[in-house]
Protein backbone atom coordinates (compact mmCIF):
# COMPACT_ATOMS: atom_id res chain seq x y z
CA UNK A 1 0.00 0.00 0.00
CA UNK A 2 1.08 3.38 -1.04
CA UNK A 3 2.06 5.72 1.77
CA UNK A 4 0.90 8.61 0.20
CA UNK A 5 0.33 9.70 -3.39
CA UNK A 6 0.56 13.20 -5.09
CA UNK A 7 -2.56 14.13 -7.37
CA UNK A 8 -0.25 16.20 -9.94
CA UNK A 9 3.17 16.94 -10.34
CA UNK A 10 2.59 20.13 -8.65
CA UNK A 11 0.26 19.15 -5.80
CA UNK A 12 1.79 18.47 -2.14
CA UNK A 13 2.18 14.93 -1.00
CA UNK A 14 -0.98 13.83 1.23
CA UNK A 15 -1.73 10.55 3.11
CA UNK A 16 -3.01 8.35 0.33
CA UNK A 17 -6.52 7.98 2.18
CA UNK A 18 -7.66 10.97 1.22
CA UNK A 19 -7.87 10.22 -2.60
CA UNK A 20 -8.31 13.30 -4.97
CA UNK A 21 -11.84 14.11 -3.95
CA UNK A 22 -11.63 17.86 -3.02
CA UNK A 23 -13.89 17.62 -0.41
CA UNK A 24 -11.77 14.83 1.01
CA UNK A 25 -8.56 16.65 0.40
CA UNK A 26 -9.96 19.71 2.03
CA UNK A 27 -10.86 17.78 5.17
CA UNK A 28 -7.45 16.17 5.02
CA UNK A 29 -5.64 19.63 4.70
CA UNK A 30 -7.13 21.97 6.95
CA UNK A 31 -8.96 19.81 9.59
CA UNK A 32 -8.11 15.93 10.39
CA UNK A 33 -5.52 15.87 13.15
CA UNK A 34 -5.63 19.44 13.89
CA UNK A 35 -5.95 19.69 17.37
CA UNK A 36 -9.45 20.35 18.75
CA UNK A 37 -10.23 22.03 21.95
CA UNK A 38 -14.00 23.24 21.18
CA UNK A 39 -16.47 21.09 22.83
CA UNK A 40 -19.16 21.45 20.10
CA UNK A 41 -17.21 20.46 17.85
CA UNK A 42 -15.58 17.51 19.83
CA UNK A 43 -19.43 16.30 20.29
CA UNK A 44 -20.47 16.84 16.40
CA UNK A 45 -16.92 14.13 15.79
CA UNK A 46 -18.07 12.14 18.37
CA UNK A 47 -21.71 11.48 16.53
CA UNK A 48 -20.28 11.69 13.37
CA UNK A 49 -17.41 8.97 13.62
CA UNK A 50 -19.60 6.53 15.15
CA UNK A 51 -22.36 7.66 11.86
CA UNK A 52 -19.45 6.20 10.01
CA UNK A 53 -19.52 3.01 10.91
CA UNK A 54 -19.58 0.41 8.48
CA UNK A 55 -19.28 3.08 6.01
CA UNK A 56 -16.89 5.59 4.13
CA UNK A 57 -15.33 8.35 5.97
CA UNK A 58 -16.35 10.08 2.36
CA UNK A 59 -20.05 9.45 3.16
CA UNK A 60 -20.36 11.19 6.02
CA UNK A 61 -18.71 14.23 5.28
CA UNK A 62 -20.96 14.36 2.03
CA UNK A 63 -23.90 14.48 4.52
CA UNK A 64 -21.96 16.22 7.03
CA UNK A 65 -24.08 19.92 6.55
CA UNK A 66 -27.19 17.76 6.67
CA UNK A 67 -25.84 16.47 9.87
CA UNK A 68 -25.28 20.09 11.31
CA UNK A 69 -28.82 21.19 10.29
CA UNK A 70 -31.20 17.65 11.29
CA UNK A 71 -28.92 17.85 14.26
CA UNK A 72 -29.44 21.76 15.45
CA UNK A 73 -25.69 22.01 14.85
CA UNK A 74 -24.53 19.58 17.64
CA UNK A 75 -26.22 21.25 19.99
CA UNK A 76 -26.04 18.54 22.99
CA UNK A 77 -28.29 20.37 25.44
CA UNK A 78 -30.83 20.30 22.61
CA UNK A 79 -30.20 16.54 21.46
CA UNK A 80 -30.13 15.21 25.03
CA UNK A 81 -34.32 16.27 25.18
CA UNK A 82 -35.35 14.49 21.88
CA UNK A 83 -37.38 12.48 21.73
CA UNK A 84 -39.64 9.91 19.92
CA UNK A 85 -41.25 12.77 17.59
CA UNK A 86 -37.47 13.38 17.21
CA UNK A 87 -36.26 10.47 16.40
CA UNK A 88 -38.83 9.54 13.57
CA UNK A 89 -38.44 13.11 12.05
CA UNK A 90 -34.59 12.15 11.77
CA UNK A 91 -35.51 8.62 9.96
CA UNK A 92 -37.20 10.65 7.56
CA UNK A 93 -34.31 12.71 6.67
CA UNK A 94 -32.30 11.14 3.89
CA UNK A 95 -29.47 13.94 4.43
CA UNK A 96 -28.51 11.16 7.53
CA UNK A 97 -27.48 7.56 7.58
CA UNK A 98 -31.22 6.59 8.59
CA UNK A 99 -30.20 4.35 10.75
CA UNK A 100 -31.88 4.30 14.03
CA UNK A 101 -29.42 2.57 16.60
CA UNK A 102 -27.33 5.51 15.41
CA UNK A 103 -29.91 8.05 15.75
CA UNK A 104 -30.80 7.12 19.19
CA UNK A 105 -27.00 6.88 20.01
CA UNK A 106 -26.83 10.29 19.37
CA UNK A 107 -29.19 11.11 21.55
CA UNK A 108 -27.45 9.14 24.57
CA UNK A 109 -24.39 10.54 23.45
CA UNK A 110 -25.69 13.88 24.14
CA UNK A 111 -27.13 12.81 27.05
CA UNK A 112 -23.87 11.64 28.02
CA UNK A 113 -22.14 14.37 26.96
CA UNK A 114 -23.68 17.05 29.21
CA UNK A 115 -23.04 14.22 32.46
CA UNK A 116 -19.07 14.57 31.64
CA UNK A 117 -19.53 18.24 31.29
CA UNK A 118 -21.13 18.68 34.59
CA UNK A 119 -18.00 16.20 36.65
CA UNK A 120 -15.53 17.50 34.41
CA UNK A 121 -16.04 21.07 33.78
CA UNK A 122 -15.42 20.17 29.68
CA UNK A 123 -15.86 17.32 27.29
CA UNK A 124 -12.40 18.67 25.86
CA UNK A 125 -10.93 18.48 29.41
CA UNK A 126 -12.29 14.51 29.54
CA UNK A 127 -11.66 13.86 26.33
CA UNK A 128 -7.68 14.86 25.74
CA UNK A 129 -6.75 13.40 29.15
CA UNK A 130 -6.50 10.19 27.54
CA UNK A 131 -3.39 11.78 25.69
CA UNK A 132 -2.02 13.88 28.48
CA UNK A 133 -3.65 16.56 27.22
CA UNK A 134 -0.98 17.28 24.80
CA UNK A 135 -1.06 15.10 20.71
CA UNK A 136 0.69 12.20 20.43
CA UNK A 137 3.14 12.76 17.26
CA UNK A 138 3.89 9.42 15.61
CA UNK A 139 6.07 9.00 12.54
CA UNK A 140 4.23 6.50 10.18
CA UNK A 141 6.42 5.55 7.40
CA UNK A 142 3.22 4.33 5.43
CA UNK A 143 -0.71 3.82 6.26
CA UNK A 144 0.10 0.04 6.95
CA UNK A 145 1.97 0.81 9.84
CA UNK A 146 -0.99 3.14 11.69
CA UNK A 147 -2.90 0.54 14.12
CA UNK A 148 -6.76 0.40 13.96
CA UNK A 149 -6.95 0.99 17.91
CA UNK A 150 -4.17 1.74 20.70
CA UNK A 151 -4.18 1.52 24.53
CA UNK A 152 -5.53 5.19 24.87
CA UNK A 153 -8.58 4.45 22.03
CA UNK A 154 -9.34 1.66 24.05
CA UNK A 155 -9.43 3.02 27.80
CA UNK A 156 -11.33 6.18 26.18
CA UNK A 157 -14.28 3.19 24.65
CA UNK A 158 -14.17 1.68 28.03
CA UNK A 159 -15.09 4.76 29.82
CA UNK A 160 -17.33 6.31 27.33
CA UNK A 161 -19.42 2.88 27.51
CA UNK A 162 -19.63 2.98 31.21
CA UNK A 163 -21.41 6.49 30.73
CA UNK A 164 -24.09 5.39 28.48
CA UNK A 165 -22.44 6.05 24.97
CA UNK A 166 -23.21 3.78 21.69
CA UNK A 167 -20.99 3.62 18.71
CA UNK A 168 -17.73 4.37 20.54
CA UNK A 169 -15.42 1.30 20.38
CA UNK A 170 -12.13 1.41 20.40
CA UNK A 171 -11.82 1.76 16.14
CA UNK A 172 -14.31 4.37 16.39
CA UNK A 173 -13.03 5.74 19.20
CA UNK A 174 -8.97 6.25 17.51
CA UNK A 175 -10.64 7.57 14.27
CA UNK A 176 -11.97 10.21 16.74
CA UNK A 177 -8.57 10.36 18.36
CA UNK A 178 -6.72 11.05 14.81
CA UNK A 179 -9.59 13.26 13.02
CA UNK A 180 -9.32 15.96 16.40
CA UNK A 181 -5.54 16.39 16.45
CA UNK A 182 -5.20 13.79 19.46
CA UNK A 183 -2.84 11.95 17.85
CA UNK A 184 -1.02 12.56 14.44
CA UNK A 185 -1.34 10.29 12.26
CA UNK A 186 -0.41 11.91 8.88
CA UNK A 187 2.45 9.61 7.49
CA UNK A 188 5.44 11.42 7.23
CA UNK A 189 5.61 12.30 3.62
CA UNK A 190 2.78 13.98 3.98
CA UNK A 191 2.92 17.77 3.67
CA UNK A 192 0.49 17.97 6.70
CA UNK A 193 2.66 15.77 9.01
CA UNK A 194 4.52 18.64 11.01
Amino acid sequence: MPSSKPSNVNAPVRCGWCGEDPLYIEYHDHEWGVPAHDDRHLFEMLILEGAQAGLSWITILRKRENYRAAFKNFDAVRIANYGEEDIMRLLANPGIVRNRLKVEAAIRNARGTLAIKEKHGSLDNFLWRYVEHTPVQNAWASLAEVPASTPASDAMSRDLRKLGFNFVGPTICYAFMQAVGMVNDHVVGCHRHA
